[in-house]
């Protein structure tokens, strides 16, 4: 089993708010694909990162997470190719853990 993670930020690089519709997609699409999603979205996480120019940069994101049988690369290479481009981001972070369901 593991738990598939999403980080998705909540501005675009302006610092406008993504549309709750953009989410409400994601979370329609992977509930439909793997029967349920958690989505961490009323205490947004901060997260901070150095970019190429050593230059720390911060995010406020949502988290989404599904739990998978089989982690399909390929699929979430896509799928995570298609958050970026809706999203406007060089990279969305997106990944798996193995975990032991109790």
């Amino acid at each position: 089993m593991h738990l598939v993670q999403l980080f998705l930020p909540l501005y675009d690089n302006a610092d406008q708010a993504f549309p709750k519709a953009l989410f409400d997609g994601v979370r329609a699409e992977l509930t439909e694909r793997f029967g349920g999603v958690t989505a961490f979205v009323r205490s947004p996480a901060v997260g901070a990162w150095e970019d190429d120019s050593g230059t720390v940069q911060r995010d406020d994101v949502v988290l989404m997470e599904v739990m998978a049988d089989h982690v399909d690369h390929g699929w979430w290479a896509a799928y995570r190719e298609d958050l970026q481009q809706r999203f406007r981001q060089d990279e969305v972070l997106v990944r798996a853990i193995r975990v032991e369901r109790l």
